[in-house]
């Protein structure tokens, strides 16, 4: 064997494992706007279509830790504070929270202005969705594996230079670039990281500007059954508002502990859900 071609074989080796990580066995995505526009699509499905869930949230702020239960009800989403800084919250404490859910439920004016708000943050965060095939051009980059041992391909993204953001939320994705992971199979966004290349400002610049630096970082995955719930979002954000209000949005929530409950469950019954499973940990920690 000559040199050369010893080399060559020798490149080829080093080179193996990067180049299928690059192409992996399917190849290239020859379509990946159409990619973007089916997982969209499915994203968009399930989340009018999929069944309700219980599930915890820990969410870490600049202030601190807060953990809450979450049901999905017919009328909105419940919430329950169980911990704070990660240890449990006093039995006084437990009680100011358990008054907090019984005056909801007492209050129908306040429960109706909850759930519109929940409404218009759900419609929000679809509108953003149905946006990413439209505010950026998509380039392949690979295939790998995911968290869950599926394979996913990757996307980097840029902003489309002739997209026009109907509203002040999809601003942010004019000075926005990053990266998706799309689950090969099931064709479901496993992770979208954008970053902040430069300042954005916001209506026109006089409502107020996010810094340039701010990070978006959003993962989802099967939490059994085949269904995908959201499982770790991470958010930075800093910048100024109307009249100088500053913008220092810092969390990290991760989510864990999914189960379905009945799909006609009302918010009454899911009050009742958490307080039950609440009494239930309190037993259980009293007990040891």
């Amino acid at each position: 064997m000559n040199v050369s071609r010893h080399r060559a074989l020798i490149l080829a080796v080093l080179l193996a494992p990067a180049l299928h990580a690059q192409t992996g066995a399917a190849g290239p995505v020859k379509d990946p706007l159409g990619l973007v526009k089916r997982a969209v699509a499915n994203e968009v499905k399930s989340s009018t279509n999929d069944p309700r869930m219980l599930f915890r949230v820990r969410k870490q702020t600049p202030k601190g830790v807060q953990t809450r239960e979450y049901v999905e009800t017919k009328d909105g989403t419940a919430g329950m504070l169980v911990a704070m800084d990660d240890k449990p919250l006093s039995p006084a404490e437990r009680q100011q929270e358990i008054a907090r859910l019984d005056q909801l439920l007492q209050n129908p004016q306040e429960l109706r202005r909850k759930q519109k708000q929940q409404k218009e943050d759900s419609g929000r965060v679809i509108r953003m969705l149905q946006a990413l095939p439209e505010a950026f051009n998509y380039t392949f980059k690979g295939r790998e594996t995911g968290k869950n041992g599926n394979e996913v391909v990757r996307l980097n993204f840029v902003p489309n230079p002739n997209y026009n953001p109907p509203s002040r939320e999809q601003q942010v994705f004019t000075g926005m670039n990053g990266f998706l992971l799309i689950d090969a199979k099931r064709e479901r966004i496993a992770r979208i990281d954008g970053t902040l290349f430069r300042e954005v400002g916001f209506g026109w610049g006089i409502l107020g500007h996010l810094d340039r630096g701010g990070r978006f970082v959003v993962e989802q995955g099967d939490v059994g059954s085949g269904l995908w719930e959201t499982r770790h979002m991470q958010l930075a954000f800093t910048g100024r508002a109307l009249f100088f209000k500053s913008i220092n949005i810092q969390s990290v929530e991760d989510s864990s502990n999914f189960r379905r409950v009945p799909n006609d469950l009302t918010f009454a019954q899911g009050v009742d859900l958490l307080k039950k499973r609440d009494g239930e940990v309190a037993e259980n920690q009293a007990a040891q």
